[in-house]
């Protein structure tokens, strides 16, 4: 599988999305006008990323996809922006809802709306085989003053602030493939992401080890949601009753276990009302 999703996570991938300038507007209003049900995402692995014809795939796509069909919905437009085109392409009408491993956050929900949440998962780092520096918290980074580089408008930015860092000591850049570059270049000595995607570039690399997600603090563990313009309340609550039914079911465990996701990721009873307010 992994051979099959390193290929598959090529540019070439890109190039396979389509997009159209369809009508802007509710997504209610959109299905009964015949419009598809526009999908966008980051090119992010595990989580979402485009098949080889530019198909949703990631285990939050699968998810997604997943409870639309227990709806009915099937009309499906896919497209992928950089991380951080997410949340403005939403607002800006471009895309009904985002996918990925988009986390709920206090921040996040102040701009947008989540679905209930249909994952928990943690952070990790990257480092250097052999971890030399030692790192496996931001303490750690902030001791051996380390450089951490992590995707711009990623959960970690917040995070490794309220550990201490500041911009001097972080990083941004676009997306995954540039965090592991600057790794591997020795122009970061850590780069931060969630715990999926830091195991499958260490699988995929022998360049560089995953560190133990369970060693950075419990208040950074998070959730994660499917995101909806605030407009669309009336559709994110029918949307959140076939998650309910579906989130934990036979058929979603099936369709995500080949990427990783296991019953501890399941959310709990955690809601995004309680995940807005906490995280």
């Amino acid at each position: 599988m992994t051979c099959k999703l390193l290929k598959t996570l090529g540019g070439a991938a890109l190039a396979a999305i389509t997009s159209t300038a369809a009508i802007a507007g509710p997504i209610e209003d959109r299905i009964a006008a015949g419009e598809p049900i526009r999908i966008g995402f980051s090119n992010i692995p595990i989580w979402g990323y485009p098949g080889e014809n530019g198909e949703a795939k990631g285990f939050v796509n699968e998810i997604a996809v997943g409870i639309l069909k227990e709806m009915g919905h099937d009309n499906i437009e896919t497209s992928v922006t950089d991380w951080g085109g997410l949340i403005p392409g939403l607002q800006a009408n471009r895309y009904d809802m985002v996918t990925g491993g988009l986390y709920i956050m206090n921040s996040r929900c102040n701009n947008i709306s989540f679905s209930e949440p249909v994952a928990r998962a943690g952070d990790a780092f990257i480092v250097p085989t052999g971890n030399p520096k030692g790192i496996q918290t931001y303490q750690d980074i902030l001791a051996a003053d380390a450089m951490l580089v992590t995707s711009a408008g990623n959960n970690t930015v917040e995070v490794a602030k309220k550990e201490g860092l500041t911009d001097a000591t972080i990083m941004q850049v676009p997306g995954p493939a540039e965090v592991l570059a600057a790794v591997k270049a020795n122009r970061a000595d850590a780069g931060g992401m969630t715990y999926f995607e830091a195991a499958f570039l260490a699988e995929s690399d022998e360049a560089v080890d995953v560190t133990d997600p369970g060693a950075l603090p419990e208040w950074s563990q998070n959730w994660v949601g499917v995101g909806f313009r605030d407009a669309d309340a009336e559709f994110v609550a029918k949307f959140n009753t076939a998650l309910a039914a579906y989130v934990g079911s036979e058929d979603m465990m099936q369709a995500v276990t080949p990427y990783g996701y296991a019953e501890g990721n399941l959310p709990g009873d955690k809601t995004s009302e309680w995940v807005c307010a906490n995280r």
